[in-house]
């Protein structure tokens, strides 16, 4: 377990004790490099959002171990003492809904992270536009969110998933909201980001206009994960 990005190994989760409990996660093996961008999919109940929280820091696992880089995470129980800081500082989260700040323009919506991180304005601000320009949404830094497309509501929440650099990020159906246009933007950005910063991204989808764009695909099904290699297709 040496490589980077983020490595699982016999993951599990168990809710409840005796004859009432419920392994959501059986087996979970995983390993998503720096600059790889896979896809999770599996049906309703199948452990995608048990496993998503267990990788996020929002619940332990009951076994196993999770790598992230060079660090050892989690072994049988939490290696990290602040999972706060964790969550903000190393792990990127993008969701269905941007979720940005209604009362925030798009450059305070993305500079807050880092700024509660302890970094002092201008340099967050500063980590803002530098995304903003790889987006191509500099021209947006001072809109509000209420004045965005959706698709540029979905790049600024993006933005606020990089900020802070981290090694990770998962991206919970990302592209759901989108139509075919703007979610193969989506997933274009997402892999040219994990690019450009060595991100290994993992997105949660069971939207099947960018399911063949994946060059590795997990499945999870019953708590247990498969891989299969993707298409691995163009996003035109």
């Amino acid at each position: 377990m040496t490589e980077k990005g983020i490595t699982i190994v016999g993951l599990k989760k168990r809710y409840g004790s005796g004859d009432t409990a419920v392994d959501a996660l059986k087996n979970v093996e995983m390993h998503v490099a720096p600059g790889e961008v896979v896809g999770l999919i599996g049906p309703s109940g199948s452990g995608k959002s048990t496993l998503l929280k267990c990788l996020g820091a929002v619940i332990e696992p009951t076994a196993g171990q999770m790598m992230l880089g060079d660090d050892l995470i989690y072994d049988n129980g939490w290696r990290v003492k602040d999972l706060r800081a964790l969550r903000r500082d190393r792990i990127g989260f993008v969701f269905q809904a941007p979720y940005l700040i209604p009362f925030l323009d798009v450059t305070d919506n993305v500079a807050l992270l880092p700024m509660l991180a302890g970094k002092p304005n201008a340099e967050a601000r500063k980590q803002a536009r530098e995304l903003f320009k790889a987006l191509d949404i500099e021209h947006r830094a001072r809109a509000m969110p209420s004045q965005l497309s959706g698709g540029e509501q979905q790049r600024v929440a993006i933005a606020r998933g990089l900020v802070n650099r981290p090694p990770v990020i998962l991206a919970d159906e990302p592209t759901a909201p989108l139509d075919s246009e703007r979610a193969l933007a989506v997933i274009r950005i997402l892999n040219e980001m994990a690019q450009k910063f060595a991100t290994a991204i993992i997105v949660v989808t069971h939207d099947e206009k960018i399911i063949p764009t994946f060059k590795r695909i997990y499945h999870i099904r019953d708590g247990v994960t498969y891989e299969e290699k993707g298409e691995g297709r163009s996003f035109e």
